[in-house]
């Protein structure tokens, strides 16, 4: 290249770019035109032009269009350098400029020059980019044969082209599979030169990093790419192709075969491989253990970005025992000790991931893990600390305290957040060293940090504070320390609720009034008017007299504030200390609405203008006590902290299937952000939506998750929902066709219950099931006497038109034969005909329905209940019902009551007392009375055990 001392002294980029003027540089385009060219001031030049599209300044059509002819006059040029740059141009100005299609020809024959000029490479970039789609089967010749070129950068530049044009020409590049694989397989004629890479970075590529990283054949790992993209809806051609390229390994290769004239080259490539293992390995459980010893195999490969990846695919392997384990982590290990730092943070990270759901196997690297704390990486560090909280033992856990305390002010505030959360665990783990991490959480409470830190701060001392009872009382001392300088007003309102709550509790309240006092002199509106209600709480829940006589002196001074809203409260407040009943109502109650149901309904209403003259009815929405509105917004709160979102892996998996219109997506997973109570809203709407249902009134009660009514490896998976109403029950299967080369259309469900008293009123059939789309049937039946309501089973057989289809293309053949294909029965139960419910005084309620009580004994033996835990999930599974005051989980081994709460069909409510013991000879023996505002449903309920 021309280059000089002069272009250097120039002022470099300030030089060059500083008020680069558009007007400016369309006046000086008429150099393109001179004769002889001069190579440094077009160089220049174009230079300019890229800036000025870089920086989003606006071109015309016409200045593009002008611009775009006068820069396609370089053609004649031979400088290397001059001709790569201008590429580049013709590739940014093709999306403004009109009759780009002009200089086809000319880039044509630069692809097919003779010469091995080393612009080729951008030349098919530049041609594929400007061709219309109708057009490709035009230059198909030119392509394919770039693909089998001999040179890297040309077959790599045909096949990253292809790969872009395969939305557009999806049919034309499926006919390419054998070139893309006769590409894979070709020998370069020399390693990508520093030339051929300069065309590379000069062309715009977004992928320099990978080219540094291995510059011996790429083309490989652009072509599987591309090999994968073609065959993606095929398995088995994935199968084919993980294993043709696999080679010769571990025992005999994956699937028992593979040339070793197959195997990849590329690190990269290998990388790609091993994820369409991981493919194969998700759709085929059956090929696990062949699929495993490729991985194993690949641990031993000699680039490290190869044995990376290999151990993070076996780490991530489910079901998978400690002996499979132990060859990766032991690589990882190993990984931990080089003097690579992208190295450390990769094993680091996996491990880190990987001592979540299994920190046992992940113990024996934590000497290893131990000497990265001081890693001047502090990512690196920052894993290491998190992966040591998870599998330390509680003897190490002072030891890790000292070393954190240490590490917090280097670090910035997300990954503050992250050790927080790792420390948050390891509290509940270890409670006995809960003075040691309630000391470092204070501490760091005091420290400079934003809301999400000081918040994650708070929640962690909140679980103390819930959890370990002995960590109460030095909890809420720190807490109350903490709002006397918080600059957060949410987090404030949110310590003073919990003192409101905890604090009557404690035995000695009135030294948290004080500072609750304080905010009301010194905060902001929505500091005092929480304030005022966490004092009114003490003066309401506490039974000292003394207590409340101050809390009502000092409600009585809130009356002159300055805000409504505070004024407002301590009146409200003053009036309830005086009435136990409203006091109990609204004070004492632990009962709360079920919030997002709550302000779905109301989003509903607001948006529906006509209806607004109907009121709200508020008893739609479900009561639930503020325990299970904790426990909701605890698990839909991410759990998995330990890597931050922009640190995560992409998914291995395939693109999710699209759903069927009206197929309702049952939620499931720890992270997401909607609830069972609103899932049953979705249901609720979908349903409305079918005018075969609309007659039905309204949903009572949905299933909590879909039966699966066939295996997951199966050729067409099934899942049930139950959907009841009063007179009616809806069974919606959601179904998927497995199968690539099978088409199903007029897809029905043929329902035969084992009892005479249910009439089918109503079945929805899917048209048809394309593969890996899910569709809906819906099949209605209707109580011939509401009265009594049947407990049966339906035996279940799918049917439908089979036609056989092409895989890569989808297109299905006209004419198709009947098949069906038997699925697990379904069962209808007592427990579709109760709804949970929450009641704040299961005591009070329970006394008042004892006229219609039920009771019986029962025993479950030591394979049904094998302790009382297991035993409360069976009855509560059995009864649909609502555990109450935390009685689903026993504090005794031997002796239990679950108390249970639920609304039946009918709305009359239904509340059990179940006495249970438990031996460990003869299992668990129970006592179950049922009471319900109805006898008859007392004995329904009750006959639902037997």
């Amino acid at each position: 290249m021309n280059y000089n001392k002069r272009d250097e002294e120039a002022g470099g980029d300030a030089g060059l770019f500083y008020h680069v003027d558009k007007t400016v540089v369309l006046q000086e385009a008429r150099v393109f035109n001179s004769s002889p060219i001069n190579a440094r001031k077009c160089r220049l030049l174009l230079t300019k032009i890229i800036y000025l599209l870089y920086i989003g300044e606006p071109f015309t059509v016409k200045e593009a269009t002008d611009l775009f002819f006068n820069v396609i006059k370089l053609f004649q040029s031979k400088d290397t350098s001059l001709r790569q740059m201008m590429y580049l141009v013709i590739k940014e100005l093709s999306g403004i400029a009109e009759d780009v299609i002009m200089v086809t020809q000319s880039l044509i024959k630069d692809i097919q020059s003779k010469q091995e000029t080393i612009y080729r490479a951008n030349a098919i970039r530049a041609l594929c980019l400007i061709t219309d789609p109708s057009m490709i089967q035009g230059i198909e010749r030119i392509l394919k044969a770039a693909i089998v070129d001999k040179t890297p950068s040309v077959s790599s530049a045909a096949l990253v082209s292809s790969y872009h044009l395969f939305d557009v020409a999806r049919d034309i590049i499926r006919r390419w599979s054998n070139e893309v694989q006769e590409a894979i397989n070709t020998k370069p004629s020399g390693g990508l030169s520093f030339a051929s890479a300069s065309s590379y970075f000069s062309s715009g590529s977004s992928n320099q990093n990978q080219v540094v990283i291995s510059t011996s054949n790429i083309h490989q790992y652009h072509a599987i790419g591309l090999l994968y993209l073609i065959r993606q809806h095929d398995r088995m051609a994935i199968a084919k192709l993980v294993q043709t390229f696999s080679g010769a390994r571990s025992s005999g290769g994956f699937l028992g075969g593979g040339s070793s004239s197959n195997v990849l080259k590329n690190p990269s490539a290998v990388c790609m491989l091993i994820r369409f293992a991981s493919k194969v390995m998700e759709d085929d459980p059956s090929s696990t253990r062949k699929v495993y010893e490729l991985f194993e195999g690949f641990l031993r490969h000699k680039s490290d970005m190869v044995n990376l990846e290999a151990a993070r695919a076996i780490c991530d392997m489910t079901d998978i025992s400690a002996k499979e384990l132990h060859p990766a982590i032991a690589v990882l290990q190993l990984f931990l000790s080089s003097p690579k730092a992208t190295l450390r943070f990769a094993a680091i990270r996996t491990l880190n991931k990987l001592s979540i759901n299994n920190p046992s196997v992940v113990a024996p690297c934590n000497l290893d893990i131990e000497n990265l704390i001081t890693d001047s990486n502090r990512s690196i560090a920052t894993f290491a600390i998190t992966t040591l909280l998870k599998t330390g033992n509680e003897a190490s856990v002072d030891r890790l305290m000292k070393q954190i305390s240490g590490f917090m002010n280097d670090i910035s505030d997300e990954f503050k957040v992250i050790v927080v959360e790792a420390i948050r665990s390891l509290c509940l783990k270890f409670p006995a060293k809960q003075a040691v991490m309630l000391s470092f959480l204070s501490n760091v409470l005091r420290d400079e940090g934003g809301y999400n830190f000081k918040k994650a701060v708070v929640e962690a001392i909140f679980d103390m504070v819930k959890y370990i009872p002995e960590s109460k009382d030095t909890a809420l001392s720190h807490l109350c320390e903490f709002i006397e300088d918080c600059e957060f007003t949410k987090l404030s309102v949110r310590v003073l609720h919990l003192l409101g709550i905890e604090g009557p509790k404690t035995a000695t309240p009135t030294k948290y009034i004080r500072y609750i006092y304080n905010r009301v002199i010194l905060e902001n509106s929505i500091v005092r008017a929480a304030a005022v209600s966490a004092l009114a709480k003490f003066g309401v829940n506490s039974h000292d007299e003394e207590v409340r006589k101050s809390v009502r002196v000092l409600l009585n001074r809130c009356l002159d504030d300055v805000n409504d809203e505070v004024r407002d409260r301590a009146t409200l407040y003053l009036s309830t200390m005086d009435n136990q009943d409203i006091a109990k109502k609204y004070v004492t109650d632990d009962s709360t609405y079920a919030l997002p149901m709550l302000e779905r309904q109301l989003v509903e209403y607001i948006n529906n203008s006509h209806e607004n003259a109907k009121e709200f009815k508020l008893d739609t929405i479900p009561v639930i006590s503020k325990s299970q509105e904790e426990e909701e917004r605890r698990r839909n709160r991410s759990n998995d902290t330990a890597i931050l979102p922009l640190l995560s892996a992409p998914s291995a998996k395939g693109a999710p299937a699209v759903s069927s219109p009206g197929v309702a997506t049952p939620v499931s997973g720890k992270n997401t952000l909607i609830s069972s109570l609103d899932q049953q809203a979705i249901y609720a709407e979908q349903l409305a939506a079918i005018p075969e249902f609309a007659s039905f009134g309204t949903l009572f009660k949905s299933s909590s998750k879909p039966i699966e009514l066939t295996e997951s490896e199966t050729e067409y998976v099934i899942h049930c929902i139950k959907h009841t109403f009063a007179k009616h029950i809806v069974f919606q299967f959601n179904c998927t066709n497995t199968l690539n080369d099978q088409l199903l259309e007029n897809v029905h469900m043929i329902m035969q219950p084992e009892i005479d008293g249910l009439v089918q009123v109503a079945e929805l059939p899917a048209e048809k099931l394309e593969y890996n789309v899910t569709g809906a049937i819906y099949v209605a039946f209707e109580q011939e006497d509401p009265e009594e309501l049947a407990n049966v089973t339906f035996t279940n057989t799918l049917k439908f038109v089979v036609k056989d289809c092409d895989p890569t293309t989808g297109e299905a053949d006209p004419e198709g034969f009947d098949d069906e294909y038997q699925v697990e029965d379904i069962e209808v139960t007592t427990s579709d005909y109760i709804r949970a419910s929450y009641v704040s005084n299961f005591a009070e309620e329970f006394e008042k329905l004892e006229e219609n009580e039920a009771i019986d004994t029962f025993a479950l033996d030591k394979e049904k209940a094998h302790n009382l835990k297991s035993a409360c999930d069976s009855i509560i599974d059995l009864l649909g019902m609502q555990p109450l005051e935390g009685t689903e989980a026993p504090k005794n081994n031997s002796v239990h009551t679950l108390l249970l709460s639920g609304t039946f069909l009918d709305g009359s409510r239904v509340l059990a007392r179940c006495r249970m013991t438990f031996s460990t000879s003869t299992g668990v023996a129970f006592e179950l009375a049922v009471r319900s505002e109805d006898v008859n449903v007392s004995q329904i309920v009750l006959l639902a055990i037997s």
